[in-house]
């Protein structure tokens, strides 16, 4: 199944093709790669030469940014209640990947139907805080929010003041997610809800090495170990390249609905809908286990 982000007012994905995609962030446009919008662009559409600044890749790796124009170092954009800033970094990206609203949706709308429950929920691989503040907003009881990147937890933090939730539960935890979840099992926390959102290729604060396709399964099966009898949710995002929805489905069916029968699987691509034309950006693939009520 495709899950649409197609709820944003502050962001749009004006075109896509030729491995580029054209957004507007609030009323700023930038033009960056995408190794999956491999179909031609549509040339004759003029916002093309007109963005404020442009994103080139470099031979030797990485890229910088290219500005037509003097923008703010940066400034934020809305989504539903929800404020965060908006800031192009050195390696293309810009503190927001906007497709990942279709699971602060999912996520909201569990938490608030069961507010009641005093929920605890755990966000691995967290960035700058899009869904712990998505499930913050939505009435959990206590998020936690992990990340190995210091940098990146300071951004959670700010967007977690820019969203009004100063006073809301949140900690935010510079770590190794797979060291934390071992030592919250050894304190006896659990859970009901984790969301994890894990890279290809990663390094954790102490040098550790984290590469998805041998380290996957020991962070589910740790994390096993600390999701509530009574757990609400477990969502896995991937944008590892050659993953198949299919491979994460048998995943979860064969750890987490073992573990938990008491629920049901979805899977799927996450995408965004391209303004100019009747197309979608893929975005990456989820995998969803959701507690039958």
């Amino acid at each position: 199944m495709v899950k649409t982000a197609d709820r944003w007012n502050d962001y749009r994905l004006l075109d896509a093709g030729d491995g580029e995609k054209l957004e507007q962030w609030d009323n700023i446009v930038l033009r960056r790669p995408d190794p999956q919008a491999i179909w031609p662009r549509d040339k004759s559409f003029a916002l093309w030469n007109r963005a404020d600044a442009v994103y080139h890749r470099s031979s030797s790796g990485g890229g910088k940014w290219e500005y037509k124009k003097k923008l703010p170092e940066s400034w934020t954009i809305r989504y539903d209640s929800l404020t965060f800033k908006v800031s192009p970094t050195g390696f293309k990206h810009t503190g927001i990947f906007p497709e990942q609203a279709v699971n602060w949706d999912w996520m909201g709308d569990l938490i608030r139907t069961h507010k009641d429950e005093e929920l605890r929920i755990l966000n691995l691989f967290a960035y700058t805080g899009g869904a712990t503040m998505a499930c913050s907003a939505a009435g959990a009881a206590e998020v936690v929010h992990v990340d190995a990147a210091k940098g990146m937890v300071k951004w959670a933090q700010e967007n977690r003041d820019l969203s009004g939730l100063q006073d809301r539960r949140i900690r935010f935890i510079v770590d190794d997610v797979q060291k934390f979840v071992e030592r919250e099992k050894r304190r006896g926390r659990t859970y009901h809800g984790i969301l994890m959102d894990p890279p290809s290729y990663g390094r954790g604060p102490d040098g550790e090495m984290w590469k998805f396709e041998t380290e996957i399964i020991k962070l589910i099966n740790a994390c096993l170990d600390i999701l509530d009898e009574h757990a609400l949710f477990f969502l896995i995002n991937s944008y590892t390249t050659g993953f198949s929805s299919i491979v994460l489905e048998d995943i979860m069916k064969t750890m987490i609905l073992t573990e938990h029968p008491d629920g049901r699987i979805d899977t799927g691509e996450v995408a965004l809908p391209i303004e100019h034309r009747n197309l979608l950006l893929p975005c990456g693939i989820y995998g969803r286990w959701q507690r039958n009520d």
